[in-house]
């Protein structure tokens, strides 16, 4: 298989926001759950998002995963890799951006590294190395306070440099603007200044392309999906890969009950749960029972509440609680063992509806999918229609069997309707 790109995603829902990216600028791409092992059959295509879930974990454990998918990535002549992070820069002042950043550019013995998280299509820009959503600095917005990983910087020269063992330097906008040559030169000077970072403005499409058009003459980038919107557009105009129309089609319809999981805390995710009140029934956990030790109990009964309603039709099951009440329950059990013991719940609900019938699962939340999936085992999808800005419709490939339709959504991602969006086209 002749790859054009390779990337590596810090957790599930921000891969396949990255791959309905690359799949709507033209590249054909596959999401994988991890590194594959060698009998899984790949389908040919321009671009692999693998999947990793290495956001909040320990920084060796991170770094250890990414090097490995690294490895297999250029083990199969990928020249460039993109390490995907999170357009909010999810990151605690350890990391995990800058050791796993700092490892990759051990490895290819890179001289400088460009970053930007910036995505103008989701209100995500950088200017002067702030990060802004929507037109407010990061560290004022309403996304600041992610209960794993809150963010109260903008300032992403230090924050990353609070993290990464080499100097972080600026790229700033005007030097962008003035477009590759100018950009290039910027990057000299900066290396042979002893920078070895560079974070880089970008504020409208055009300067995603501009760095992508110079990121892929080195080795590895790290940026989220609006980094690979330059990527890919970049391939297609230099003429490395051919565009594709952009909607990979999923094939016959999947068929079978369908099931949404919410398990992100974010304001979006709880006005979409509200919402879907109108179209299906909802059922919200007691997250205090979860927590504290009666989590098979409450997924029992979630269980059993879905199944007597899904010959009905949908039905979505919620852990989602507002920020007050999951920082009492992080307050009185710890932020790990909270977020952990919501997660695998989740999980243990999803399987076992799974096990029942259903195979069209949609799932709000990266840290809820992650688990999702890895419950269930799935390697790899393949990447269809989106459903709303950055959230695919995505098919399972080499499942034993288990054909499935799913979306992964991160909790800020979609409208007031996404549910029902969701599921009419996931069929």
């Amino acid at each position: 298989m002749a790859l054009a790109l390779g990337c590596i995603g810090d957790d599930y829902t921000g891969s396949s926001d990255l791959a309905n990216t690359l799949t709507r600028n033209g590249l054909r791409t596959l999401q994988l759950i991890g590194v594959p092992s060698a009998e899984v059959a790949l389908p040919e295509v321009d671009a692999i998002v693998i999947a990793l879930k290495i956001r909040s974990v320990a920084a060796a454990d991170a770094v250890k995963s990414a090097r490995v998918a690294d490895a297999w990535l250029r083990a199969r002549g990928v020249s460039h890799v993109l390490y995907k992070i999170c357009s909010t820069f999810d990151s605690t002042d350890a990391g995990n951006i800058g050791p796993v950043m700092d490892s990759l550019r051990a490895d290819r013995k890179q001289e400088l590294t460009l970053v930007t998280p910036a995505f103008p299509e989701t209100g995500r820009t950088v200017y002067k190395g702030n990060l802004f959503v929507d037109d407010v600095p990061l560290n004022e917005s309403s996304l600041k306070d992610h209960p794993l990983t809150p963010m109260r910087d903008a300032n992403l020269v230090r924050v990353l440099g609070r993290q990464s063992r080499v100097r972080v330097g600026l790229i700033d906008l005007q030097t962008v603007a003035q477009g590759e040559p100018r950009l290039r030169e910027a990057i000299g000077a900066l290396a042979a200044s002893g920078v070895g970072v560079a974070v880089v403005d970008a504020v409208f499409p055009t300067d995603l392309e501009t760095i992508g058009a110079v990121a892929l003459e080195m080795g590895l980038s790290v940026g989220a999906s609006g980094l690979g919107l330059g990527l890919a557009r970049s391939l297609v105009r230099g003429g490395r890969v051919g565009a594709s129309n952009g909607s990979s089609s999923l094939g016959a319809p999947v068929g079978g009950a369908a099931a949404c999981l919410a398990g992100s805390c974010s304001k979006a995710t709880l006005e979409q749960i509200e919402k879907a009140r109108a179209v299906m029934p909802v059922l919200l956990l007691d997250v205090d029972a979860v927590v504290g030790g009666r989590a098979g109990a409450e997924a029992e009964m979630a269980v059993s509440w879905a199944q007597e309603r899904l010959e009905l039709g949908s039905v979505l099951i919620a852990s989602s609680a507002s920020a007050e009440q999951v920082a009492k329950l992080q307050a009185r059990y710890g932020r790990d063992t909270t977020g952990k013991a919501i997660e695998e719940c989740m999980a243990t609900i999803a399987a076992d509806l799974v096990a029942r019938g259903v195979r069209r699962l949609i799932v709000a939340g990266g840290e809820t999918a992650g688990a999702v999936v890895d419950r269930l085992g799935l390697p790899g999808f393949l990447v269809g229609p989106e459903i709303a800005a950055g959230v695919p419709a995505l098919r399972t490939i080499g499942g034993a069997g288990r054909d499935m339709a799913l979306a992964l959504k991160s909790g800020n991602f979609g409208g007031p309707d996404f549910f029902s969006d969701a599921l009419a086209i996931l069929k």
